[in-house]
């Protein structure tokens, strides 16, 4: 089972909290350390910061660790922008970021910030798009132009540039619990398809509408990577486990349906039922406290030896 690090920034982290913990996940071994893309605090200062902005300087101030969003929403980001910015920060680490795309759902972010907030379905199309433009800009070969006409975009001679370092193009991330555009769309664009914290039975049932998905559109399911983001809650003893879930306002009984939950020997048969029940191949381990640098090495230490 392959362990990613999924931090909430926005929830109160500036960008050297992000610098810290993102060289430490690098330095415990993990292989991804990835961020939301979400712009309303919870407790005022810092505030927020921006993903791509983040992403943009942690790849040059790490070498080996993969980077990327859990989700950024298609509502912040003109479709060919997105394009632009991902290829740009791709080249930037040495080929080492990942899109995941979402449609966005927080209302009042985008209130707050003065963003439009179309309907669900408008929202949708609008993700449609975005992944027809930004796989068909990086697919588009160099010297040829690239269009595309869609009810919410539409891009005219588009030299498709720049680049990602990444070929054919960085993963695409596509995600979430929606029994029918979400599959749909993942069957037809994603690397990777990601539950987004959920229990093993629940996955189980969305992955199967996946599976069918790609079958309708003739893709082979096994071409799809799956993966699972569980808040992780790990600590030596129960006193520590209940301390980090109250530092981070969880709920240790609600969290035990969604999340990695427990001693390190818990969370490694925690890990060990979804990789025999549901079919995933990688989680995703969100961590909702970036001071708590000990809960970062207290996995690396004691969990990932385990895993083998």
């Amino acid at each position: 089972m392959d362990l990613r690090i999924f931090t909430e920034p926005h929830l109160g982290a500036t960008y050297e909290d992000q610098f810290r913990h993102a060289r430490l996940s690098e330095d415990c071994g993990f292989g991804a350390w990835f961020r939301s893309d979400h712009f309303l605090s919870r407790d005022g200062a810092p505030g927020p910061t921006d993903a791509w902005v983040t992403l943009g300087a942690l790849a040059r101030e790490t070498s080996r660790v993969r980077l990327g969003t859990l989700v950024t929403s298609v509502t912040f980001r003109h479709a060919g922008l997105t394009a632009v910015q991902v290829a740009q920060v791709d080249a930037m680490s040495a080929g080492r970021v990942e899109l995941g795309l979402g449609a966005g759902w927080m209302e009042a972010e985008h209130a707050a910030h003065g963003v439009p907030f179309p309907e669900v379905g408008t929202r949708f199309d609008l993700l449609e798009d975005t992944l027809e433009v930004v796989t068909g800009m990086w697919a588009t070969p160099p010297g040829e132009l690239f269009d595309h006409e869609g009810p919410t975009v539409t891009v005219t001679r588009s030299p498709g540039l720049p680049k990602p370092l990444q070929q054919p193009r960085p993963p695409i991330i596509l995600g979430g619990k929606g029994h029918r555009r979400t599959p749909a769309l993942a069957a037809r664009f994603a690397d990777e398809f990601n539950l987004p914290f959920v229990t093993v039975e629940g996955g189980r049932e969305q992955l199967a509408r996946v599976d069918e998905a790609c079958r309708v559109v003739g893709r082979d399911p096994g071409t799809l990577l799956r993966s699972a983001a569980l808040t992780a809650c790990v600590g030596r003893d129960g006193v520590e486990v209940s301390r980090r879930a109250g530092a981070t306002r969880q709920d240790l009984d609600g969290l035990r349906g969604h999340g990695l939950v427990g001693t390190p020997d818990e969370v490694v048969e925690q890990i060990g039922r979804w990789r025999e029940r549901s079919g995933v191949e990688r989680l995703y381990l969100q961590m909702l406290d970036l001071s708590d640098l000990d809960h970062l090495e207290l996995v690396a230490s004691a969990v990932l030896p385990q895993l083998g």
